[in-house]
Protein backbone atom coordinates (compact mmCIF):
# COMPACT_ATOMS: atom_id res chain seq x y z
CA UNK A 1 0.00 0.00 0.00
CA UNK A 2 1.36 3.39 -1.01
CA UNK A 3 1.95 6.29 1.33
CA UNK A 4 -1.01 8.21 -0.11
CA UNK A 5 -3.36 5.30 0.63
CA UNK A 6 -2.09 5.06 4.22
CA UNK A 7 -2.59 8.81 4.62
CA UNK A 8 -6.14 8.60 3.25
CA UNK A 9 -6.90 5.66 5.55
CA UNK A 10 -5.55 7.61 8.54
CA UNK A 11 -7.89 10.51 7.77
CA UNK A 12 -11.04 8.38 7.48
CA UNK A 13 -10.18 5.91 10.29
CA UNK A 14 -11.62 8.11 13.10
CA UNK A 15 -14.92 8.41 11.23
CA UNK A 16 -15.05 4.67 10.59
CA UNK A 17 -14.37 3.90 14.25
CA UNK A 18 -16.97 6.38 15.52
CA UNK A 19 -19.62 5.12 13.07
CA UNK A 20 -18.85 1.53 14.01
CA UNK A 21 -19.32 2.31 17.71
CA UNK A 22 -22.08 4.92 17.82
CA UNK A 23 -24.19 3.69 14.87
CA UNK A 24 -23.75 -0.02 14.27
CA UNK A 25 -22.63 -0.74 17.81
CA UNK A 26 -25.72 0.91 19.28
CA UNK A 27 -27.95 -0.85 16.72
CA UNK A 28 -26.49 -4.15 17.88
CA UNK A 29 -26.98 -3.16 21.53
CA UNK A 30 -30.61 -2.20 20.87
CA UNK A 31 -31.20 -5.54 19.19
CA UNK A 32 -29.66 -7.32 22.16
CA UNK A 33 -31.83 -5.41 24.65
CA UNK A 34 -34.96 -6.14 22.59
CA UNK A 35 -34.37 -9.86 23.16
CA UNK A 36 -33.98 -9.48 26.92
CA UNK A 37 -36.31 -9.18 29.93
CA UNK A 38 -35.21 -5.64 30.79
CA UNK A 39 -38.69 -4.18 31.39
CA UNK A 40 -38.08 -2.49 34.71
CA UNK A 41 -35.78 0.17 36.10
CA UNK A 42 -33.22 -2.47 37.06
CA UNK A 43 -31.39 -4.14 34.14
CA UNK A 44 -32.31 -7.75 33.38
CA UNK A 45 -30.48 -9.21 30.41
CA UNK A 46 -31.91 -12.72 30.68
CA UNK A 47 -32.97 -14.04 27.29
CA UNK A 48 -36.64 -13.47 26.39
CA UNK A 49 -36.54 -14.42 22.71
CA UNK A 50 -39.14 -12.64 20.64
CA UNK A 51 -41.58 -12.14 23.53
CA UNK A 52 -41.21 -8.34 23.40
CA UNK A 53 -41.95 -8.27 19.67
CA UNK A 54 -45.00 -10.50 20.14
CA UNK A 55 -46.21 -8.23 22.92
CA UNK A 56 -45.94 -4.96 21.00
CA UNK A 57 -47.64 -6.38 17.90
CA UNK A 58 -50.57 -7.48 20.08
CA UNK A 59 -50.66 -4.15 21.89
CA UNK A 60 -53.50 -1.77 20.98
CA UNK A 61 -51.22 1.27 20.96
CA UNK A 62 -48.63 -0.22 18.62
CA UNK A 63 -51.32 -1.45 16.23
CA UNK A 64 -52.70 2.10 16.20
CA UNK A 65 -49.16 3.36 15.52
CA UNK A 66 -48.83 1.15 12.46
CA UNK A 67 -52.24 2.28 11.17
CA UNK A 68 -51.37 5.95 11.68
CA UNK A 69 -47.95 5.53 10.08
CA UNK A 70 -49.41 3.87 6.98
CA UNK A 71 -51.90 6.65 6.27
CA UNK A 72 -49.63 9.49 7.37
CA UNK A 73 -46.83 8.25 5.12
CA UNK A 74 -49.17 7.71 2.15
CA UNK A 75 -50.85 11.13 2.30
CA UNK A 76 -47.65 12.96 3.24
CA UNK A 77 -45.67 11.58 0.29
CA UNK A 78 -48.47 12.24 -2.21
CA UNK A 79 -48.97 15.80 -0.95
CA UNK A 80 -45.25 16.66 -0.94
CA UNK A 81 -44.62 15.20 -4.41
CA UNK A 82 -47.68 16.71 -6.09
CA UNK A 83 -47.45 20.12 -4.44
CA UNK A 84 -43.67 20.33 -4.87
CA UNK A 85 -43.89 19.49 -8.56
CA UNK A 86 -46.73 21.97 -9.11
CA UNK A 87 -44.79 24.79 -7.42
CA UNK A 88 -41.62 23.88 -9.32
CA UNK A 89 -43.48 24.08 -12.65
CA UNK A 90 -44.97 27.41 -11.55
CA UNK A 91 -41.58 28.92 -10.66
CA UNK A 92 -39.98 27.46 -13.81
CA UNK A 93 -42.12 29.80 -15.93
CA UNK A 94 -39.48 32.54 -15.43
CA UNK A 95 -41.98 34.85 -13.76
CA UNK A 96 -41.04 38.23 -12.35
CA UNK A 97 -40.19 37.99 -8.68
CA UNK A 98 -39.17 34.35 -9.03
CA UNK A 99 -36.59 34.71 -6.25
CA UNK A 100 -39.25 36.02 -3.86
CA UNK A 101 -41.58 33.09 -4.54
CA UNK A 102 -38.72 30.63 -4.25
CA UNK A 103 -37.63 32.03 -0.88
CA UNK A 104 -41.20 32.03 0.44
CA UNK A 105 -41.69 28.37 -0.45
CA UNK A 106 -38.27 27.37 0.88
CA UNK A 107 -38.60 29.29 4.16
CA UNK A 108 -40.36 26.51 6.14
CA UNK A 109 -37.32 24.27 5.61
CA UNK A 110 -35.32 26.65 7.80
CA UNK A 111 -37.57 25.80 10.75
CA UNK A 112 -37.33 22.71 12.90
CA UNK A 113 -40.20 20.26 13.28
CA UNK A 114 -40.49 21.44 16.89
CA UNK A 115 -41.29 24.99 15.78
CA UNK A 116 -43.60 23.71 13.06
CA UNK A 117 -45.48 21.57 15.57
CA UNK A 118 -46.00 24.46 17.99
CA UNK A 119 -47.17 26.82 15.23
CA UNK A 120 -49.61 24.37 13.63
CA UNK A 121 -50.89 23.29 17.04
CA UNK A 122 -52.14 26.86 17.44
CA UNK A 123 -53.28 27.32 13.84
CA UNK A 124 -55.38 24.15 13.86
CA UNK A 125 -56.61 24.43 17.44
CA UNK A 126 -60.40 23.85 17.29
CA UNK A 127 -61.08 26.84 19.55
CA UNK A 128 -58.65 29.32 18.00
CA UNK A 129 -56.50 29.95 14.95
CA UNK A 130 -58.03 29.37 11.53
CA UNK A 131 -61.16 27.83 13.06
CA UNK A 132 -62.34 31.23 14.28
CA UNK A 133 -62.64 32.21 10.61
CA UNK A 134 -64.24 28.93 9.55
CA UNK A 135 -66.90 29.22 12.25
CA UNK A 136 -68.34 32.24 10.43
CA UNK A 137 -69.17 29.86 7.56
CA UNK A 138 -70.66 27.25 9.83
CA UNK A 139 -67.66 24.92 9.50
CA UNK A 140 -66.46 23.23 12.66
CA UNK A 141 -63.35 21.05 12.37
CA UNK A 142 -61.94 19.17 15.33
CA UNK A 143 -58.63 18.65 13.50
CA UNK A 144 -56.13 16.79 15.71
CA UNK A 145 -58.63 16.43 18.59
CA UNK A 146 -60.94 14.20 16.54
CA UNK A 147 -61.01 10.49 17.36
CA UNK A 148 -62.98 9.51 14.24
CA UNK A 149 -61.64 6.80 11.93
CA UNK A 150 -62.99 6.46 8.35
CA UNK A 151 -63.96 3.79 7.40
CA UNK A 152 -64.05 2.03 10.74
CA UNK A 153 -63.07 -1.59 10.02
CA UNK A 154 -62.28 -3.58 13.15
CA UNK A 155 -59.00 -5.43 12.55
CA UNK A 156 -57.05 -6.88 15.44
CA UNK A 157 -57.47 -4.62 18.46
CA UNK A 158 -58.09 -1.39 16.53
CA UNK A 159 -60.49 0.27 14.11
CA UNK A 160 -58.57 0.30 10.84
CA UNK A 161 -59.15 3.29 8.60
CA UNK A 162 -58.06 6.87 8.08
CA UNK A 163 -57.84 8.74 11.41
CA UNK A 164 -59.25 12.22 10.84
CA UNK A 165 -56.65 13.67 13.23
CA UNK A 166 -53.81 12.47 10.97
CA UNK A 167 -54.86 14.99 8.32
CA UNK A 168 -53.72 17.81 10.61
CA UNK A 169 -50.30 16.17 10.92
CA UNK A 170 -50.09 15.75 7.15
CA UNK A 171 -50.83 19.46 6.62
CA UNK A 172 -48.10 20.52 9.05
CA UNK A 173 -45.49 18.09 7.72
CA UNK A 174 -46.29 18.95 4.09
CA UNK A 175 -45.90 22.66 4.82
CA UNK A 176 -42.48 21.92 6.32
CA UNK A 177 -41.10 19.62 3.60
CA UNK A 178 -42.63 20.86 0.34
CA UNK A 179 -39.74 23.29 -0.07
CA UNK A 180 -37.33 20.37 -0.36
CA UNK A 181 -39.49 18.72 -3.01
CA UNK A 182 -39.78 22.05 -4.83
CA UNK A 183 -36.00 22.52 -4.90
CA UNK A 184 -35.43 19.00 -6.21
CA UNK A 185 -38.03 19.24 -8.98
CA UNK A 186 -36.97 22.76 -9.95
CA UNK A 187 -33.38 21.59 -10.36
CA UNK A 188 -34.65 18.72 -12.50
CA UNK A 189 -36.77 21.03 -14.67
CA UNK A 190 -33.88 23.43 -15.20
CA UNK A 191 -31.73 20.49 -16.27
CA UNK A 192 -34.06 19.37 -19.10
CA UNK A 193 -32.69 20.64 -22.46
CA UNK A 194 -35.02 23.05 -24.22
CA UNK A 195 -34.20 21.25 -27.47
CA UNK A 196 -36.27 18.27 -26.33
CA UNK A 197 -39.32 20.43 -25.74
CA UNK A 198 -38.89 22.31 -29.00
CA UNK A 199 -38.55 19.07 -30.93
CA UNK A 200 -41.78 17.83 -29.39
CA UNK A 201 -43.57 21.07 -30.29
CA UNK A 202 -42.33 20.81 -33.87
CA UNK A 203 -43.77 17.27 -34.00
CA UNK A 204 -47.15 18.72 -33.02
CA UNK A 205 -47.24 17.75 -29.35
CA UNK A 206 -49.40 19.84 -27.04
CA UNK A 207 -48.02 21.29 -23.80
CA UNK A 208 -49.84 18.57 -21.84
CA UNK A 209 -48.29 15.86 -24.03
CA UNK A 210 -44.87 17.47 -23.62
CA UNK A 211 -45.30 17.28 -19.85
CA UNK A 212 -46.35 13.61 -19.84
CA UNK A 213 -44.04 12.34 -22.60
CA UNK A 214 -40.95 14.55 -22.21
CA UNK A 215 -40.77 16.32 -18.84
CA UNK A 216 -42.23 13.72 -16.46
CA UNK A 217 -39.97 10.83 -17.63
CA UNK A 218 -36.96 13.08 -17.04
CA UNK A 219 -38.18 13.80 -13.50
CA UNK A 220 -38.76 10.18 -12.49
CA UNK A 221 -35.33 9.69 -10.84
CA UNK A 222 -35.88 12.87 -8.81
CA UNK A 223 -39.41 11.79 -7.90
CA UNK A 224 -38.04 8.45 -6.71
CA UNK A 225 -35.47 10.21 -4.53
CA UNK A 226 -38.08 12.53 -3.03
CA UNK A 227 -40.39 9.60 -2.24
CA UNK A 228 -37.61 7.68 -0.50
CA UNK A 229 -36.45 10.66 1.56
CA UNK A 230 -39.99 11.62 2.57
CA UNK A 231 -40.77 8.00 3.49
CA UNK A 232 -37.65 7.96 5.65
CA UNK A 233 -38.78 11.15 7.41
CA UNK A 234 -42.35 9.98 7.95
CA UNK A 235 -41.44 6.55 9.31
CA UNK A 236 -39.20 7.93 12.05
CA UNK A 237 -41.03 11.19 12.74
CA UNK A 238 -41.08 12.17 16.39
CA UNK A 239 -40.57 15.86 17.16
CA UNK A 240 -43.51 17.17 15.08
CA UNK A 241 -45.93 14.70 16.67
CA UNK A 242 -44.61 15.18 20.20
CA UNK A 243 -44.90 18.98 20.11
CA UNK A 244 -48.09 19.25 18.07
CA UNK A 245 -50.43 16.58 19.39
CA UNK A 246 -48.67 13.91 21.43
CA UNK A 247 -50.20 10.43 21.21
CA UNK A 248 -53.68 11.92 21.00
CA UNK A 249 -56.96 10.61 22.37
CA UNK A 250 -57.27 6.88 21.71
CA UNK A 251 -53.76 7.12 20.12
CA UNK A 252 -55.16 8.57 16.86
CA UNK A 253 -52.03 10.68 16.30
CA UNK A 254 -49.50 8.37 17.93
CA UNK A 255 -46.46 7.19 15.98
CA UNK A 256 -43.85 4.48 16.69
CA UNK A 257 -41.24 7.10 17.58
CA UNK A 258 -43.43 8.65 20.26
CA UNK A 259 -44.44 5.22 21.52
CA UNK A 260 -40.82 4.11 21.72
CA UNK A 261 -39.79 7.25 23.64
CA UNK A 262 -42.58 6.99 26.20
CA UNK A 263 -42.29 3.22 26.58
CA UNK A 264 -38.55 3.43 27.18
CA UNK A 265 -38.00 6.63 29.13
CA UNK A 266 -41.34 7.18 30.88
CA UNK A 267 -42.45 3.62 31.61
CA UNK A 268 -38.96 2.10 31.89
CA UNK A 269 -39.90 -0.84 29.63
CA UNK A 270 -36.50 -0.82 27.98
CA UNK A 271 -36.77 -4.13 26.15
CA UNK A 272 -40.17 -3.28 24.68
CA UNK A 273 -38.92 0.16 23.67
CA UNK A 274 -35.91 -1.45 22.01
CA UNK A 275 -38.23 -3.83 20.13
CA UNK A 276 -40.21 -0.86 18.80
CA UNK A 277 -36.94 0.78 17.73
CA UNK A 278 -35.88 -2.35 15.84
CA UNK A 279 -39.24 -2.47 14.04
CA UNK A 280 -38.75 1.19 13.05
CA UNK A 281 -35.27 0.36 11.77
CA UNK A 282 -36.64 -2.45 9.62
CA UNK A 283 -39.39 -0.21 8.20
CA UNK A 284 -36.88 2.49 7.27
CA UNK A 285 -34.49 -0.11 5.78
CA UNK A 286 -37.26 -1.41 3.52
CA UNK A 287 -37.25 1.99 1.79
CA UNK A 288 -33.62 3.03 2.14
CA UNK A 289 -31.80 -0.16 1.11
CA UNK A 290 -33.41 -0.40 -2.38
CA UNK A 291 -32.61 3.30 -2.87
CA UNK A 292 -28.95 2.77 -1.96
CA UNK A 293 -28.72 -0.28 -4.23
CA UNK A 294 -30.22 1.65 -7.12
CA UNK A 295 -27.88 4.59 -6.47
CA UNK A 296 -24.82 2.32 -6.54
CA UNK A 297 -25.98 0.75 -9.81
CA UNK A 298 -26.47 4.22 -11.27
CA UNK A 299 -22.94 5.25 -10.29
CA UNK A 300 -21.42 2.05 -11.68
Amino acid sequence: MTGDRWLALAFIAPSIILIAIFVYGFIGWTGYVSLSNWNSFLPDFSFAGFDNFLYIFKDFRFQADIRNTIFFTLFFIIAVVVLGMFLAIFIDQRLKGEAIFRNIFLFPMALSFVVTGVVWRWVLNPSSGVNLLLEHFGIHFKWYTSTAVYPSLHIGAIDFGIPAAVIALVIAATWQQTGFSLAMFLAGLRGIPEELKEAARIDGASEWQIFWRVILPQLKPIMFSVIIIMAHISLKIFDLIYTMTGPGANFVTDMPGVNMFETTFKSNFYAQGAAIAIVMLVLVAIFIVPYLIRSRKGDA
